[in-house]
């Protein structure tokens, strides 16, 4: 490992967070210790704005089942800071996520690319199983118009509208001038929709949940393997 990487790994060991605050303030740490020519570090900037938002902004001022979506919250972060975490120790991680994490320093990429790579990597990979762990943990099977899915479809709203702007803001320096082609936003959101991932994200974690054995590893290792393929065209953009 490199010595760069240790303070970050050693963060990454720490206890999972419990909370959605803590959730963000391991994303603050994470910010703070990667350089800007890191790309993983737009990824988790602009992961964290989201988050920001979201945890700020419930729909009414609250969510409607507030405990599974902060299970849903913190399982979904873990499964992000766990494969950090494993690539930096040099364990086998997800190809999803490798896409990002083997071209984190690569000087031909946008930062609004690394960003959406990582988001590619954490919604159409790890959404789905996030959703089966909070599901497990409250002991519920959310249907169409239960209290968990008008929650999960509340988020699609907030990122409609910060999503773009964050991006933005990604794209430029630390002064507010754009440092990057923001028009390649556009063409980024025109090529992954992020709503869009989120439903077919819940899809498939309808399909997992009759799935078991064999059958459910070949339709996990399919995603990943197309997540990752598609996280490398995101990179590849110009």
């Amino acid at each position: 490992m490199s010595p760069v990487d240790q303070p970050l790994y050693q963060l990454l060991c720490g206890a999972a967070p419990a909370t959605i605050p803590e959730v963000i303030a391991r994303m603050q740490a994470i910010d703070a210790l990667l350089p800007v020519n890191d790309g993983i570090k737009w990824f988790n900037r602009l992961y964290l704005m989201v988050t920001q938002q979201v945890d700020l902004e419930p729909p009414g001022g609250a969510w409607q089942s507030g405990a599974w979506f902060t299970s849903l919250d913190t399982n979904f972060a873990g499964l992000y800071f766990g494969a950090l975490g494993g690539f930096l120790a040099g364990q086998a991680v997800p190809h999803a996520w490798l896409a990002l994490f083997e071209s984190r320093y690569r000087t031909d990429v946008d930062r609004i690319q690394f960003a959406l790579a990582g988001m590619n990597a954490h919604i159409n990979r790890d959404l789905a199983l996030a959703l089966l762990a909070a599901d497990a943990a409250l002991n519920v099977v959310p249907a169409a118009g239960s209290l968990e899915r008008n929650d999960y479809e509340a988020v699609n709203g907030l990122l409609n509208s910060v999503m773009s702007e964050a991006l933005t803001m990604v794209a430029a320096d630390t002064l507010g001038v754009l440092a990057q082609d923001t028009g390649k936003v556009g063409r980024l959101l025109a090529f992954w929709d992020i709503c869009q991932a989120r439903e077919l994200a819940w899809d498939f974690a309808d399909h997992l949940r009759g799935l078991a054995g064999p059958s459910r590893d070949a339709a996990l290792y399919a995603q990943d393997a197309m997540t990752g393929a598609l996280g490398r065209a995101i990179l590849a953009v110009v």
